[in-house]
């Protein structure tokens, strides 16, 4: 390894060792082909130091997310890891390094102070590990036979629970869903609530819910039309859907439909939403108005799914 000229970088510590790293070796072996055949980095495979699962991640051209040019980039990831659940964090202090195959000596990286990985940040290291010219010089011993050899230390120091929290995912462009709901034998209904079937929108499911008789202070007066997730128990704790919707009934004669719309945020604990009082049954059964016809009635409902929150 001949004298290397290392870019600044504050608080990264360089030293050289015969010992091999202690956690994982990676080998890789015709190293061109990664970028003839347009791979632009290698994931590693897992291995496990200080009770977690850790893999390497190296970028042999630079990481181009990070605009990094003219330099190789080597970076420590946390490997299976809950991104939804930010509560944790592990402290951990780690080196790593890369063999000059000349020496069989080790030049080693190694940052000052000890990193926090956590869902919101799984990944520390160097962007700019080493220039591309040191790494492909001869005389260095780190690429030979275009063969380089990686490693990787991790010492977990301890871990760390932080509060609870929550993310709020709006969506771009969000569609709207339609479903049409044909109820025959109107009349025939012995049931409290009628259930349409199930239908998706925005990822979730859906079901329409008629109450013939009216429900709450709609009772005996009107009917009620509900809109309600059909599985809200299957929610994450803490989850909630910003959800815009219409409910319609149909004038099937005159086309002058009986309509509601409102946004709610739906969740496990308020899973339902709509209108006690839709229309009366008077107005409902008036035999001019064509909500009822043939004893069918034709119920639509438009969801669209805007956003969603959940715990972390």
């Amino acid at each position: 390894m001949t004298s290397l000229n290392f870019d600044d970088q504050d608080g990264v510590l360089r030293s050289i060792t015969d010992a091999p790293p202690t956690h994982y070796t990676l080998k890789i072996e015709s190293l061109s082909m990664l970028t003839k055949n347009s791979l632009e980095k290698y994931e590693s495979g897992e291995f496990e130091a200080g009770g977690y699962k850790w893999k390497l991640v190296f970028y042999p051209n630079g990481n181009k997310g990070k605009n990094v040019k003219d330099h190789i980039s080597l970076y420590l990831v946390m490997a299976g890891a809950n991104t939804s659940q930010i509560h944790w964090g592990v402290q951990a202090v780690f080196r790593l390094f890369l063999l000059d195959q000349n020496t069989g000596n080790y030049l080693v990286f190694q940052e000052e102070k000890e990193r926090r990985f956590h869902a919101m940040k799984l990944d520390w290291g160097f962007d700019q590990f080493l220039s591309i010219k040191a790494f492909t010089e001869a005389s260095n011993g780190f690429l030979v036979d275009d063969t380089c050899v990686l490693g990787a230390e991790v010492f977990v120091s301890k871990e760390r629970s932080m509060g609870k929290g929550e993310c709020l995912s709006m969506v771009k462009d969000a569609v709207m869903y339609k479903h049409v709901w044909k109820i025959d034998s109107f009349s025939k209904i012995t049931t409290d609530c009628q259930d349409s079937k199930t239908f998706s929108s925005g990822e979730q499911k859906w079901k329409i819910q008629l109450y013939p008789k009216g429900k709450g202070n709609g009772m005996g007066s009107h009917l009620s039309l509900i809109l309600a997730l059909a599985d809200p128990t299957s929610l994450p704790p803490g989850t909630k859907i910003y959800t815009e919707f219409t409910l319609r009934i149909l004038d099937q004669t005159h086309q002058r439909h009986q309509h509601g719309k409102a946004s709610f945020w739906f969740s496990a604990s308020n899973p339902e939403r709509g209108w006690q009082k839709f229309i009366t049954l008077g107005f409902l059964s008036h035999t001019g108005m064509g909500f009822l016809l043939k004893d069918s009635c034709i119920v639509e409902a438009e969801v669209t799914v805007h956003g969603m929150s959940y715990a972390i």
